[in-house]
């Protein structure tokens, strides 16, 4: 009896689950649930550099558009340490008169608060503003700078005109090594004389991507040039390693700004060997901007014999033809006359 029911019960059981199988396979099964929405984190767009500076080839986040300006710097030793010249994109270094130079700067990246001394043109300065697009400042001019600026060949103001409204004379310095222009000043300059304040020009430099690529053979770590037998016109470039710039001196003082004590530091120095002719007994010249010739390049501590040609108005380097490459940064460029050339006024060391 008791065996009888064992057997009734587990048949039950059975049964049971059975039953409960048959239930499970048969219950309505329910819609998957749908995918939750992932949410993605507002995460901050990365800022790229698109853009490179037209004359410092520096890579820039926008591009720069605004008008070039130049401005002439006075060299006289009485007018040294200058102010806003390490804000410069590329300063051109040229013979006024005698063995003493001048300053032509270009400024876009930079735009210093004040600007000076400022000194008088010459005709070739006129033609350089002229051929690079830029807004040429100046205080004073030779006849025939004069005659070019009465042409229209290029927009400029002249502290000629502007003595003591937008050129200011500093009390530290005389005269004519002490008259001074705000950047402030010269965009209402600009806009005074209905100048474009937009760039129409094209770049005719080219660039290596960094200053590590910037690589030459031939090496030479200090720079030397030299115009005439005055020390205070003898100038030395001397490479930093670290920061892959030279530092340059005049007279055995280095070049740095008279306010902020900034010492001028430049990626690439240029030697542009031209024919120099005086025109008059002032011993004014006229400086060859067309012809091209021989040239020295320097940049990452090294040496490149190379030319300079005229490329969209722009005298640029180049070797067999093709464009040298700078490094990435401000360029000094120096005219130098046909006569000692550069063989007599440049020289290096490794």
């Amino acid at each position: 009896m008791k065996k009888k029911t064992w057997i009734i019960g587990g048949i039950v059981l059975l049964a049971a689950a059975a039953a409960a199988v048959f239930w499970m396979v048969n219950e309505k099964k329910e819609e998957p649930a749908e995918p939750e929405e992932i949410v993605e984190p507002n995460l901050p767009v990365e800022e790229t550099e698109n853009f490179m500076a037209p004359f410092t080839g520096v890579a820039s986040q926008q591009e720069l558009t605004q008008r070039p300006v130049m401005a002439v710097i006075n060299n006289h030793p009485a007018a040294r340490p200058q102010t806003g010249l390490t804000e410069a994109d590329m300063v051109f270094e040229l013979l006024a008169e005698g063995n003493v130079t001048r300053f032509l700067a270009l400024y876009q990246s930079e735009l210093p608060n004040q600007v000076g001394p400022i000194r008088s043109a010459r005709d070739y300065f006129v033609e350089l503003a002229a051929n690079y697009d830029a807004f040429f400042v100046a205080h004073g001019y030779s006849p025939d700078a004069k005659r070019l600026l009465d042409a229209g060949a290029v927009d400029h103001i002249n502290g000629m005109a502007f003595d003591g409204t937008l050129f200011q004379r500093s009390t530290d310095r005389i005269a004519p090594h002490n008259s001074y222009i705000t950047f402030d000043n010269i965009k209402t300059g600009m806009e005074m004389v209905g100048a474009a304040s937009s760039f129409k020009g094209e770049s005719a430099y080219h660039f290596y991507d960094n200053s590590e690529s910037a690589k030459l053979m031939e090496q030479a770590s200090s720079i030397e040039v030299a115009y005439g037998a005055d020390p205070m016109f003898r100038n030395v470039y001397t490479y930093d390693e670290t920061t892959h710039r030279y530092s340059r001196s005049s007279g055995g003082v280095l070049t740095g700004d008279k306010e902020s004590l900034e010492v001028m530091e430049v990626a690439n120095v240029l030697f542009f060997e031209t024919a120099h002719d005086v025109i008059d007994d002032m011993g004014r010249l006229a400086i060859d901007l067309e012809s091209g010739g021989d040239a020295l390049v320097f940049h990452g501590g090294g040496r490149l014999e190379a030319e300079w040609t005229v490329e969209n108005g722009m005298l640029v380097p180049v070797q067999n033809g093709e464009p040298v490459k700078l490094a990435p940064g401000k360029t000094w460029i120096h005219l130098i006359p046909e006569n000692p050339g550069l063989e007599g006024m440049v020289s290096t060391t490794p």
